[in-house]
């Protein structure tokens, strides 16, 4: 199955997203603060006559806000019928994968670990196959009995 993928980096990470998930890559041009919010929340945006809530990635990854020069870029897509804006620091590539993705292997950051599905290699490198949904929705948090 040759699968489109969007290539980008967030936090320092590789990451592979499925192009069906995406609406549009946007340059970030100006964001307003939602007083109250959590670290992960940049605010909101105006695109296209509809607002956008911004998630900062690397916020919700590592527990501390993003300098606003560090993502000028963000993934528009459209999760549970609300508009977001996932900031990231740079896309390098659309394309497909012919072998598709590979199951998860090696040492995977603990912070990651929530969110990273598989693994796609583009070009030799590998990228952590992500769902934007994954960083908007609700985990369901398994207790042991």
């Amino acid at each position: 199955m040759n699968e489109l993928y969007l290539f980008a980096h967030v936090a320092g990470t590789a990451i592979a997203v499925r192009s069906t998930e995406i609406e549009a890559v946007v340059k970030v041009t100006e964001i307003s603060p939602v007083p109250g919010m959590p670290v992960h929340i940049a605010g909101l945006s105006a695109l296209r006559s509809r607002v956008l809530t911004m998630v900062d990635i690397g916020a919700l990854i590592h527990g501390r806000k993003t300098s606003s020069d560090s993502w000028p870029l963000a993934i528009v897509a459209d999760i549970s019928g609300h508009s977001y804006g996932l900031m990231v620091d740079s896309v390098s590539d659309i394309c497909t994968v012919p072998g598709g993705a590979l199951p998860l292997r090696g040492q995977l950051d603990a912070a990651w670990a929530p969110y990273a599905q598989a693994i796609v290699e583009n070009e030799g490198n590998p990228y952590l196959l992500v769902s934007l949904a994954g960083f908007i929705e609700p985990r369901q948090l398994s207790v042991a009995a």
